[in-house]
């Protein structure tokens, strides 16, 4: 008789769980969003669904307002814990990398003009 012996499943967790228990994210609630805008992939499989199970050893991709970060799973975490437990949840090999089409926060509308200014008025000190 053939017996094949099964391998119990590895364990898994909820995307906006881990990304919460992490502390990528503030609230469950901008997991959710942020995974329902299409913010994070898993295993680089496209955007990754808020119920999407996590694994140790899933590569995670998250694309925040400003940054992209890759981090590969390194424990699921069974709460929300302060930030030194929170990092221990996962490695982050490479430092997140800024998003080029993220916009500068502000800018003024007279940058030229005070620019500009600016140069004039150094030129006039030199001068004197």
């Amino acid at each position: 008789m053939n017996h094949i012996a099964a391998t119990p499943p590895s364990p898994t967790l909820r995307l906006d769980k881990w990304l919460w228990f992490a502390r990528v994210v503030r609230t469950r609630s901008q997991a959710t969003r942020l995974c329902a805008e299409g913010g994070v992939s898993v295993g680089g499989r496209g955007a990754a669904k808020a119920h999407h199970p996590v694994r140790i050893g899933d590569l995670i991709t998250i694309d925040l307002s400003q940054h992209r970060r890759r981090l590969t799973v390194l424990r699921l975490g069974e709460r929300r814990g302060p930030p030194a437990a929170a990092r221990l949840l996962y490695d982050e090999p490479v430092p997140p990398l800024i998003r080029r089409e993220a916009a500068p926060a502000w800018t003024s509308l007279f940058a030229d003009e005070d620019e500009a200014e600016f140069l004039d008025a150094q030129r006039l000190t030199q001068s004197l």
